[in-house]
């Protein structure tokens, strides 16, 4: 008799570790160092793969999908050297095993994800495109299902079969649309919404209908055990609906925002994942279910889903779930789809998928009175496919309902739809522009005049660090009893994550471009709600709070686009770099210098870049309170200008003291330094009358406003009189300054986009614990100089000790 130890291929079952090398082992011949190695194979090829197909804009899981079929048969596998040193038939079981825990794992982050409330508050328009891109698909499925049961696919069960083939059809991958909607910046719009609210009344229908066609596979017994099955699963389904939201509740109840959750809780959370889906399996419906359900099931108010989010998903999206692409890979291939009938077959399944799923869903559009372009980017967008379709695929093939050839025309169909849908609907829809508003006439502070139209400024900020300069600065700038209303654009800039799930980024997602609060109960548990509220309730500053998910790469364009639709007169925008505990400046993250230098180049509106030292403190100063030294740096040219106008609206503040240094070149000093521009000052000169309006418009009317003439004759004696004025408590230079003694200061050019008097100000040379404010006054065309400083190479940013 054999012995139970052995597998199918007669080989003895692999050991977990080897003894190494030098003892004569063979790493590849146990089971441990051969998945580490099938881990990093996959790895490496996925994201080389999804570094490749990004500039066409794919979502990764293309990239996952084509990585599992190249190191499956149909490729890399031909070679039968490779495929039994690599991936040999022994070692197949804990491959699946890990691949098959990593998508449990990932299903239940789906589920926690889809927020049953939302679903129910779905409207009708969405409901019924869903239920069309389900119905006529699904029914152009079973029609399909008969031609293959007839030709590639007879003496399959068919009840089964023709079931799968439907669900195959008419599933549409709500993550992986969310990811496309992203990235074509289709969220906010109105396709972009609904389609996904029609997506995820899709993935629930789906889910249920796929549970259906799992209960029916068998092995040729009763219709009773179907029954037995489809029973049980209800019943543990009612069972979790009655005990997971009151467990979970009593948790999240016990985990206050900004704390660590407890680990026990997390613990007993993916201890319960387990458990249900171990139940699910014993029932007959795949263990995947039993996550998904408490998934769905667990409240999503409160920090405790998010955290749980955090803590599982990088690990599973990165690791684990790419296994299950590689595990689907090895089943495929593409080779088994031979001669013209089979072509022929693919091109009939292929065909029927795509025109089920947009004809069904741009017919009821048109009805609704959708626009037809509309219409046909829902119905092409309903169209993506991803991973649910190859669960769906691999639960068929593993229960022998599908056979190689008609699951290789089945995976090689879902790659195909989800890879056409991105380019067909960046050709079929463009999104109307907002037409330049004829309206949109103050671009910049300087020569404003006394125009009574609303002030409007676009504040940026990543995180609640940003906050308390960002909030003093609207302060200062709301003077007292001006005629003209300030109006404050806050954007909660967010990036757009790369992880292979996206899940975090799809809860995001339906936020993007909306206010980052709401008015309802739960909202005060959010830091930056409390402190704009509070800011509103205490001063009569309007904020229109928006939050902005992008890539870095692009998150410019949703900056401008923002400060073009809002009209805004300015831009502020935070530095790259962070205050230290040590005084110094420190990197955050070297990506936001990209897109600052980004905005400085497209922006409609002039430009301001705030160096933070904690201007006005932590925390928000009341008007009566505010006492605060700002310092405008002038040494001429249109950038100086804007930033002196910015001054002069903070100077109408009672609490502020305004000093205004002009720089000169003293006649009886040294050469002037080459490179400078030299000016006739014998006549009046722009700067001149800058200077004379702002002499007779401030520093006349207000004691609190003071102007001085500097006379200089080298770059020593301009940093000893900058640094003059180290106790203030903000800076204001332009960026680009022009004149003489502007030449002094050109040697530094750590940042090049800050100018040479923002560099000084934030070198390690100038000790000073005010904050700065770098300014760019809008141009229709920036001068070859300005643009040059944007172009320089980055250097490398450096912790500055």
């Amino acid at each position: 008799m054999a012995s139970s130890d052995t597998t199918p291929d007669s080989a003895p079952l692999m050991k977990a570790t080897s003894h190494g090398v030098f003892q004569g082992d063979s790493p590849l011949h146990y089971a441990l160092p051969l998945v580490i190695l099938q881990m990093c194979l996959v790895l490496v090829l996925t994201r080389v793969l999804a570094y490749l197909l990004k500039p066409l804009r794919q979502p990764r899981v293309v990239a996952e999908i084509v990585g599992g079929v190249l190191l499956g048969p149909s490729a890399l596998g031909r070679n039968e050297a490779y495929l039994h040193v690599v991936f040999p038939p022994r070692s197949l079981t804990v491959l699946d095993t890990l691949a098959n825990l990593g998508l449990l794992f990932f299903l239940f982050l789906v589920g926690l994800e889809l927020d049953l409330n939302s679903l129910r508050r779905t409207g009708k328009k969405a409901v019924c495109i869903a239920m069309a891109g389900i119905s006529l698909p699904f029914i152009l499925g079973i029609g399909v299902s008969f031609v293959l049961i007839g030709t590639i696919s007879g003496g399959v069960d068919e009840g089964p079969f023709i079931v799968f083939m439907g669900v195959a059809m008419s599933i549409t991958a709500f993550p992986v649309l969310a990811r496309i909607l992203a990235e074509l910046k289709l969220l906010t719009t109105d396709v972009g919404k609904m389609a996904m609210s029609a997506a995820a009344v899709n993935d629930v229908v789906a889910w249920i209908l796929l549970a259906l066609a799992v209960a029916l596979t068998g092995t040729g017994r009763s219709p009773l055990v179907a029954l037995w099955v489809f029973l049980c699963a209800s019943g543990f389904v009612i069972l979790c609906s009655f005990l997971v939201p009151r467990v979970f509740k009593w948790m999240s109840q016990r985990c206050p925002n900004g704390e660590p959750v407890d680990e026990l809780y997390v613990c007993v959370t993916l201890g319960g994942v387990l458990a249900a889906s171990f139940v699910t399996d014993t029932i007959g419906i795949h263990a995947l279910f039993g996550a998904f359900v408490v998934g769905v099931l667990i409240p999503k108010e409160g920090a405790f889903a998010g955290a749980l989010v955090e803590k599982v998903e990088d690990l599973v999206s990165g690791l684990f779930l790419p296994l299950y692409f590689v595990s689907s890979g090895l089943k495929t291939n593409v080779a088994s789809i031979k001669g013209a009938r089979s072509w022929g077959l693919f091109v009939l399944v292929f065909v029927s998928a795509c025109f089920g799923k947009i004809a069904g869903s741009v017919g009821v559009c048109l009805v609704c009175k959708i626009p037809f372009m509309e219409a046909l980017a829902i119905g092409l967008l309903m169209n993506t496919k991803g991973l649910v379709e190859i669960i769906v695929l691999n639960i068929g093939k593993d229960r022998g309902v599908l056979n190689d050839e008609t699951f290789a025309i089945l995976v090689l169909m879902a790659l195909l739809t989800t890879f056409i849908t991105t380019p067909l609907v960046v050709a079929v829809y463009k999104p109307a522009k907002t037409p330049s508003n004829s309206e949109y006439k103050h671009r910049a502070l300087d020569r404003r005049g006394s125009s009574t139209s609303p002030f409007r400024m676009l504040f940026c900020f990543h995180s609640v660090r940003n906050l308390p300069t960002m909030i003093n600065l609207i302060e200062v700038l709301r003077g007292t009893g001006k005629r003209e209303v300030l109006l404050v654009h806050a954007m909660h800039l967010m990036e757009l994550s790369e992880r292979s799930s996206a899940i975090l980024m799809v809860h995001k997602a339906r936020k993007n471009g909306l206010p980052f609060w709401k008015k309802d109960t739960n909202s005060g548990s959010d830091q930056i709600v409390v402190a704009f509220e509070a800011f509103q309730q205490l001063s009569r500053v309007t904020i229109w709070p928006t939050t902005a998910i992008s890539a870095m790469t692009s998150m410019h364009e949703d900056i401008c686009s923002g400060a073009e639709s809002n009209r805004a007169a300015m831009i502020i925008l935070p530095f790259h770099k962070h205050l230290r505990l040590d005084g110094q400046l420190e990197t955050t993250r070297a990506e936001y210098r990209h897109v600052n230098r980004k905005v400085l180049e497209h922006a409609p509106c002039s430009v301001g870049i705030l160096v933070d030292r904690g201007f006005g403190g932590t925390s928000h100063i009341a008007a009566s309170n505010v006492n605060s030294l700002v310092t405008v740096l002038f040494f001429g040219g249109h950038d100086d200008h804007e930033a002196l106008a910015y001054g002069a609206r903070m100077a109408e503040h009672p609490g502020i003291n305004l000093i205004v240094v002009r720089f000169l070149l003293n006649p009886g000093g040294t050469s002037v330094p080459p490179g400078s521009i030299t000016i006739d000052i014998q006549e009046s000169t722009p700067d001149d009358n800058v200077i004379e309006d702002f002499k007779k418009n401030f520093a006349l009317k207000y004691n609190t406003v003071n102007y001085e003439e500097r006379m200089v004759s080298d770059v020593a004696e301009t940093a000893e009189m900058i640094r003059e004025y180290g106790r203030s408590n903000l800076f204001l230079v332009g960026r680009m300054p022009e004149g003489e003694v502007v030449g002094f200061l050109k040697n530094n050019s750590e940042c090049p986009e800050m100018g040479p008097v923002g560099n000084f100000l934030i070198s390690p040379s100038f000790t000073t614990a005010a904050s700065v404010l770098v300014v760019q006054q809008y141009h229709t065309q920036l001068s070859l100089l300005s643009l040059a400083s944007l172009k320089e190479d980055e250097t490398v940013d450096r912790v500055d000790s």
